[in-house]
């Protein structure tokens, strides 16, 4: 996978891998955040960004193809919280996170209302995102490849 690029492949179906496309402005937290969940989890990850358009081109053309969103809130150019007001209809199998340092009750409320299905503090709950990203790893190798082709091909659903 050429981060640089941004160009990953196409993921094949595999019950045992998480499939993450990770939006995060900062260079060494970006790649410190990748290593630490393929190494201690199931999660591959298909491809980085900075930018709110260059995440949003990449999920609409594959809308199929990931597992994990993981989101900053305050990008190089645009919002993650405004990606994920943008975010085209996705799969039961497809989780949104949010992982920044700008957490309180406010922020974990407003993602609750857009449909996040977790957020992190950063400076306190990487121990928790990396717990989360275990538990799905878990739940899918739980369910198997035949689920797991099942459910990706139901239809896809928009969350407000």
């Amino acid at each position: 996978m050429n981060f640089a690029t941004n160009d990953p492949p196409s993921p094949t179906l595999d019950a045992d891998v998480l499939h993450a496309y990770i939006v995060e402005d900062n260079p060494m937290l970006c790649e410190s955040l990748v290593g630490t969940l393929e190494e201690l989890t199931c999660v591959k990850v298909l491809g980085t960004t900075g930018a709110e358009g260059r995440a949003l081109a990449w999920l609409q053309q594959h809308p199929h193809d990931w597992q994990l969103l993981v989101v900053d809130l305050f990008l190089r150019s645009g919002s993650g919280l405004h990606l994920v007001q943008q975010l085209p209809p996705r799969g039961p199998w497809q989780k949104v996170l949010v992982f920044s340092n700008y957490v309180n009750a406010t922020v974990r409320k407003r993602c609750a209302q857009l449909g996040v299905d977790a957020v992190f503090d950063k400076s306190t709950e990487i121990d928790a995102l990396v717990d989360y990203c275990a538990r799905q790893c878990f739940l899918q190798s739980a369910a198997g490849p035949a689920t797991s082709w099942a459910t990706r091909r139901a239809p896809l659903t928009g969350r407000a």
